[in-house]
């Protein structure tokens, strides 16, 4: 038996990216039972990207259950089931990622599935949300919030949210870039990918072409967050071949770009779905629009600065 834990533990860590880049509650929670859903969808050769699907879809539905008011048991039921369906969705998005290191069914367009899984969680969670939120009264007002919750909402998900999740993964796969190399890595950069959607014809595969559309304008946003890093990496390229410098200034990197890590991880998934759960269960939704605007930009902004900083630093030491 204590063999069979030891092989379990040793092929389940083998489906991680990296220790350095995994977040507590993950490993201990939500990583072991993706590990055990891919197990299962292996075996009858599921693809990791109809498993990502699968994601989206759950994640759609919990969405729809956080337009109840929980101000009564039917409708704390109904944000209770949206709670199980979010970590249900969270459980397949770690799955599908593992399945394809376990396999090595890795494609462009399971990075791309994967990214856009989240994005259409939340976009239903927020609509859910400035529904949920209309016809009551903004806190402390006898102002009803109508189009206000549409306004709190999309300056919450579109101008924060977004840039904040974008940047959390781009330093993550910048991490592993320089822990692991090219092939432990999913660092894209935006010329490749515009030239990639140029070469595409909107007529021979319309879906793959909006699909590198979207995925150009996301890897442009996240390299237009970094002009220090895009600086640093001009030069590497420039000094080294392929832009992979040596062993040496890649431990010094990791050691660097290691104690930022932990704030790369609160800006996932974790930390807003466990606020989201709080406020939608305790029938203050606004919380979470209002933790994105303030607390996660914070941590956004801190995480920026530092990196930006580092980047610039060893810039200057090359």
């Amino acid at each position: 038996m204590s063999k069979l834990i030891e092989q379990y533990k040793k092929d389940r860590l083998s489906t991680i990216k990296s220790r350095d880049t995994e977040e507590w509650l993950d490993t201990v929670f939500t990583r072991p039972i993706g590990y055990l859903w891919a197990r299962l969808f292996n075996h009858f050769d599921i693809h990791p990207n109809v498993v990502t699907v699968m994601s989206m879809i759950l994640g759609a539905a919990a969405g729809v259950l956080f337009a109840f008011d929980a101000d009564t048991t039917r409708g704390f039921l109904l944000n209770l089931g949206g709670v199980l369906l979010l970590m249900w969705a969270n459980f397949y998005d770690s799955t599908d990622g593992q399945m394809a290191r376990m396999t090595g069914k890795k494609t462009r367009l399971g990075r791309i599935l994967d990214g856009a899984a989240g994005d259409i969680w939340f976009i239903c969670i927020y609509v859910a949300i400035a529904i949920r939120l209309y016809p009551h009264l903004i806190p402390l007002t006898h102002i009803q919030w109508k189009l206000w919750a549409l306004l709190l909402v999309s300056v919450a998900g579109v101008i924060f949210h977004s840039r904040q999740s974008a940047l959390a993964d781009y330093y993550r796969n910048i991490h592993l870039y320089f822990l692991k190399g090219k092939e432990g890595s999913e660092l894209d950069n935006y010329p490749q990918q515009y030239a990639i959607y140029k070469a595409a014809r909107w007529k021979d595969d319309p879906v793959w072409k909006f699909f590198m559309w979207t995925y150009y304008r996301y890897t442009r946003g996240q390299e237009q967050q970094t002009p220090q890093f895009q600086q640093l990496m001009h030069t590497l390229r420039s000094k080294y071949p392929g832009g992979m410098p040596p062993q040496e200034f890649r431990d010094e990197f990791r050691r660097r770009s290691l104690p930022l890590m932990k704030w790369t991880n609160i800006l996932t998934f974790n930390t807003r779905a466990i606020v989201l759960y709080i406020s939608c269960l305790a029938d203050i939704p606004w919380a979470y629009p209002l933790f994105e605007i303030t607390v996660m930009t914070a941590i956004h902004w801190y995480m920026r600065h530092e990196h930006e900083k580092m980047s610039k630093q060893l810039n200057t030491e090359i």
